[in-house]
């Protein structure tokens, strides 16, 4: 049922107005003048349903439902209190609008920044991102209760005169803002963990050398809080430290972080530790979040009103949680990122930064690597997880727009613009491929470190992000305009962020730089161009073979030792080599679960449910081909926190998919020192020729070579003559066998897996050997199966192109193997 149409009015009104207006018949009319965010007042931006009746509220429930709830967009200031004064006033009834149209502008997460070229502190700087923020209600989500944000927050310089202030009342000297951290802290809500917690921090800053200067309470008015926000609420503090053996703020910010992770282990063990969190824990910066609502983080957050609270800049956020539920941790900004869209590569991103820890290495940690383990949190959203590896670049001595090219790569191949004006920039992108994976998504990324703060998209450029700067020297960058009051007089340069773009603010200098500029000045700090042309070599393209070798009786008896059933040769290969492109099917599927089923499976049939997923938003490989890229890197991959000429030594290779003369070319190469590892068993043996066994004698075997300098680890299940007493292991059980064990002994990084293997020959198939750890295949059979072979140029070719980029760093497409990209290796 539609609510009764409401009289018009002449023009919109940016004045307060109450929450909600009954009609005559007692329903309930929802004002979302908040969206139309103009002046600095804040208002109310929430759906608020009265209580008075039940009914009423189904009956709105049930016109949303059909698309037909119409919603105010002003109300007249002097409708008086009562439903009996509503009635009876005679003031003109606002104009109303489809609440459809307004909320098809929801997008996910709202975040921006406010920087001071002149690097001045005031108050203005923070009220402006409160009026920012308020504007981005509708860009996040609320529990159930309709008024427990998914979390908004702060991150600005800290406030060292309020912080003064409160000292002076306290008793204690001026801080001294060189050598003083502040920490704000998330604690338990029983105060009994309270100083249990507290009592291990101040043990770990004592054993570092650090000096607890006090504790502060931060004001917080509660009233403000959603009711399932409430129940959760940490118990907020701050704490103040100073660090006396270290003059340079980089080592200071450093000291601080070890401090944090030595704090974050010993809390690992206690009960409270799961309810103990470091918003912020540094000498520039600091953090104030909530699960909140981002109108009334201002409110909770009494330090943010008062004018002692000045900053020269601000990135504020508004979070819309979708792949983790909300907490007050997750609420951003995090330490570094505030971070709009989604990591789609995350599982493999938190497994090879599991997989390369121990290789990470750097003379500023003096030793200390290992202290600061793990990098990564699987129980952490995708942002967290993304700030987290952001923040071990840059305490490594990255600089911050550094480390987000590093993280965040732009599709550099084929650029328009980077291979013709800007090449050194394209070096520095081919020497990074090898080495550091790709953290891949729709993404807009804000970041700070204290003197500089910037934003990026990500390659597919899905996230909005406009910046201007004005007369008066202030930059503003938001995922929308029209979030802060300017004088159009005064804007004196305006953009948007495009795929893979960024823009950096540096407070110390006071200059902005745009997307060229600072790409070009983070790759001229080093001659990537030299090194990739000096050490990285190309594998030179081999054609297939056109003809088949093998008798068809031949290629019958190994097809059934392999696993191939006469639906597979009729479906799948045949139609991708007759056609050229991957198999399609109906939508629906009635064949069992492998693990359900009564007939025999390969291996690979069990993880079809591992794939089930989709990228978001969908990737076309075709029309969006100027972002995708098959490429990938053979060899040893270096340690990300060092820059030289041993880490471009690698061979790249133009796809995936191998052919026999591609293959030899790599076992020729002296410097992979290629192994190969036959990968079958031998049930004549008994216990010692199990599959057990020959699995743990492969793992050595791999693990040894490695040892000896092998960069390039071949698994084969190759054979002239098959014997039915020695079938080969299945390969995608060898390939994860090998990974994991490498993984384990902290080798994963030195050496490359490849499948040289008859047991593959669907695109699910490639997806699950490059997904548990095989960075290039060759396909067998594929090359003796039928007489078209020329379909791997064309077919195979195309097929990988509906890939998406896996876990190890290779950028691939969409489609069936993008799954690889989400799976990574798994565990």
């Amino acid at each position: 049922m539609a609510l009764p149409s409401l009289s018009p009015i002449p023009q919109l009104s940016s004045k307060p107005s109450p929450s909600a207006l009954f009609s005559d018949n007692g329903l309930l009319v929802v004002d979302f003048v908040g969206l139309y965010c103009k002046s600095k007042a804040t208002t109310r931006r929430r759906i608020a349903l009265s209580s008075h009746n039940s009914r009423n509220r189904r009956r709105l429930s049930t016109a949303a439902s059909n698309n037909s709830v119409r919603a105010v967009l002003d109300l007249p200031t002097n409708i008086a209190s009562s439903a009996t004064d509503r009635q009876s006033s005679s003031t003109p009834q606002p104009k109303v609008a489809n609440l459809e149209d307004i909320i098809s502008e929801r997008g996910a997460c709202g975040v921006g920044f406010i920087a001071n070229l002149e690097n001045k502190a005031s108050h203005e700087i923070v009220k402006d991102a409160l009026t920012a923020l308020g504007c981005m209600e509708h860009r996040g989500g609320c529990g159930a209760d309709n008024d427990s944000g998914d979390g908004s927050g702060l991150m600005t310089s800290i406030p060292w005169d309020l912080f003064d202030n409160w000292a002076e009342t306290q008793g204690l000297s001026t801080f001294d803002k060189l050598h003083t951290g502040v920490g704000m802290i998330f604690f338990p809500k029983d105060d009994n963990l309270v100083e249990e917690a507290k009592k291990a921090i101040v043990n770990t800053f004592r054993q570092e050398g650090l000096e607890v200067l006090g504790w502060r309470s931060v004001p917080v008015n509660t009233s403000v809080v959603g009711f399932y926000a409430k129940e959760t609420m940490p118990n907020i503090q701050q704490v103040f430290v100073r660090i006396v053996k270290e003059e340079n703020v980089d080592d200071i910010e450093r000291e601080l972080y070890i401090c944090r992770k030595l704090i974050e282990k010993a809390a690992a063990s206690e009960s409270w530790g799961s309810e103990l969190y470091f918003c912020s824990l540094s000498n520039q910066t600091i953090v104030y979040k909530g699960m909140l609502r981002s109108e009334v983080l201002g409110l909770f957050y009494s330090d943010l009103q008062n004018d002692l609270y000045k900053s020269p800049f601000a990135i504020y956020h508004r979070r819309y949680s979708t792949n983790t539920s909300p907490r007050w941790p997750l609420a951003q900004p995090m330490r570094f990122l505030g971070h709009n869209g989604e990591i789609n590569t995350i599982q493999g991103n938190l497994n090879w930064m599991q997989s390369r820890e121990t290789s990470l290495k750097s003379p500023v940690w003096r030793g200390r690597e290992s202290e600061i383990r793990p990098f990564g949190n699987p129980k952490a959203s995708d942002s967290a997880n993304l700030d987290s590896a952001a923040e071990l670049l840059i305490r490594s001595g990255r600089t911050p727009n550094e480390a987000l090219m590093i993280l965040v790569p732009e599709a550099y191949k084929n650029h328009p613009t980077l291979s013709i004006k800007y090449p050194e920039v394209v070096d520095f992108y081919d020497y990074y491929k090898g080495q550091m994976e790709a953290w891949d998504g729709p993404a807009l990324l804000l970041f700070s470190d204290g003197k500089t703060v910037g934003a990026t998209l990500d390659r597919n450029g899905l996230r909005p992000a406009r910046y201007w700067r004005t007369s008066d020297n202030v930059v503003y960058v938001a995922s929308e305009v029209g979030v802060v009051p300017v004088d159009d007089s005064k804007v004196t340069m305006k953009g948007r962020l495009g795929p893979g773009m960024m823009i950096s603010v540096d407070l110390l200098s006071g200059q902005v730089y745009e997307n060229t500029e600072v790409k070009k000045r983070v790759a001229a700090l080093n001659p990537y161009g030299k090194w990739v042309s000096e050490n990285m070599r190309s594998l030179k393209p081999v054609k297939f073979l056109s003809a088949t070798v093998l008798e068809n009786d031949t290629i019958l008896r190994r097809q059934q030792a392999f696993g191939y059933s006469s639906e597979d040769v009729q479906m799948i290969i045949e139609s991708m080599a007759s056609q050229g492109k991957e198999p399609t099917y109906c939508m629906g599927d009635d064949i069992p679960l492998a693990i359900l089923s009564q007939r025999p499976h390969l291996l690979y049939d069990y993880f079809k449910q591992r794939f089930a997923q989709v990228t978001n938003p969908a990737i076309d490989p075709l029309r969006e081909g100027l972002v995708m890229s098959l490429e990938v890197n053979i060899g040893k991959r270096g340690n990300i926190l060092e820059v030289g000429p041993e880490n471009a030594s690698q061979v790249s290779l133009s796809s995936p998919v191998l052919n026999e003369g591609e293959l030899e070319s790599l076992l020729k190469d002296p410097q992979l020192k290629a192994q190969v590892l036959p990968t079958f068993f031998d049930i004549r043996k008994g216990i010692e020729g199990s599959l057990e066994k020959t699995l743990y004698k492969l793992c050595e075997a791999a693990d040894e070579a490695v040892r000896n300098g092998s960069q390039l680890l071949v698994l084969s299940d190759r054979a002239d003559e098959l014997e039915a007493t020695r079938p080969a292991v299945p390969i995608l059980l060898a390939v994860a066998a090998v990974h994991q064990h490498l993984i384990q002994n902290g080798l994963r990084m030195s050496a490359s897996i490849v499948a040289d293997t008859a047991q593959c020959f669907s695109t699910h198939q490639f997806a699950c050997l490059i997904g548990y750890g095989a960075r290039s295949i060759l396909s067998l059979l594929f090359l003796h199966n039928l007489k078209p072979f020329q379909m791997l140029d064309s077919s195979m070719y195309l097929v990988l192109s509906t890939v998406a980029e896996v876990g190890d760093g290779s950028q691939y497409s969409a489609g069936l193997l993008l799954s690889a990209r989400k799976l990574s290796f798994g565990s």
